[in-house]
Order: C-alpha cells, then sequence, then structure tokens
C-alpha cells in the first residue's frame, strides 16, 4: 500500500515574471525540526528566494517555512539558509553558469515527493528586461484570446 499523493505545492509566480529559465533542476533541501510539518502545512513562501554557492556547495536564502503550530522545543528559524542536495555534477555545472554575468539560481517551487520528501524546483535564470516582461504579458493575452475563441 503506497503513501497517500500530496497535493502541496508552493509556487513562485514573481520568478517567471522576473526572469527567463534557461534549466531547471530538482534539489532534496535538508530540513530540521518542525520544517517538514510547516511545509505539509503549506505554510512556506518563496518569494524572493534565490540561491548562492558556499564552499562549493549550494544553499537557498530568504524561503520562509513558518513556525509549526504544534511545535514546542524543536521550533526552527522561518528564514534560516537551507541546504539543497544536488549531484556533484548538477553542483559544478551549476556553479560554473552562474560566474556569468547576469546568470542566477532561482527558487521556483517546493512540493512533496512520491516517497514524502521535500524537494525544491530551482531554475538557471537570467533576469528580464522591462521590454522582456512586456512582450511576455502579450504573449499571456494572446494565448487566453485564443483559448477563449
Amino acid at each position: 500500500m503506497g503513501k497517500a499523493q500530496s497535493t502541496v505545492v508552493i509556487k513562485n509566480r514573481r520568478a517567471s515574471f522576473d526572469y527567463e529559465f534557461i534549466e531547471k533542476f530538482t534539489a532534496g533541501i535538508v530540513l530540521s525540526g518542525t520544517e517538514i510539518k510547516s511545509i505539509r502545512a503549506g505554510k512556506a513562501s518563496l518569494v524572493d528566494a534565490y540561491c548562492y554557492f558556499v564552499n562549493g556547495e549550494l544553499y537557498v536564502r530568504n524561503m520562509n517555512v513558518a513556525e509549526y503550530w504544534w511545535g514546542s522545543y524543536n521550533r526552527h528559524d522561518p528564514k534560516r539558509d537551507r541546504k539543497l542536495l544536488l549531484t556533484k555534477r548538477e553542483l559544478r555545472r551549476l556553479q560554473r553558469a552562474t560566474r556569468e554575468k547576469g546568470m542566477t539560481i532561482v527558487a521556483v517551487r517546493i512540493f512533496i515527493s512520491e516517497k514524502g520528501y521535500a524537494k525544491l524546483d530551482i531554475a538557471l535564470a537570467r533576469g528580464k528586461r522591462e521590454f522582456d516582461k512586456r512582450e511576455t504579458i502579450k504573449e499571456k493575452d494572446l494565448r487566453r484570446e485564443m483559448e477563449r475563441k
């Protein structure tokens, strides 16, 4: 008998508006205490979340995981930096890519995997300029118009 399918998906909608995604990766997150319970309750936010390297390891900053309501002595810091788990090949590839000007790593969404682990989708991204953003809005409007007809 398998585990129940989780419907927890927390997205960073602003990221797709501000950035052009070049490549996507799925990473595990090192969590402590009651963080997984808060994520399963949907109490996490990816607004302004981004990734950075320290000693060859990838961390996510500004990811807010609210304190768990029923937690006691095992409470966690909601805004702490969390380590991401990727293969060495993926880490080297991302580190090389972020050395280029204008490239960054952005957190796109958090979800619970089939095995019950919290996963974070990250994207290697390039910032959009103002005219790119207007173009994206026009494309969305056109797509919406086509779907109506």
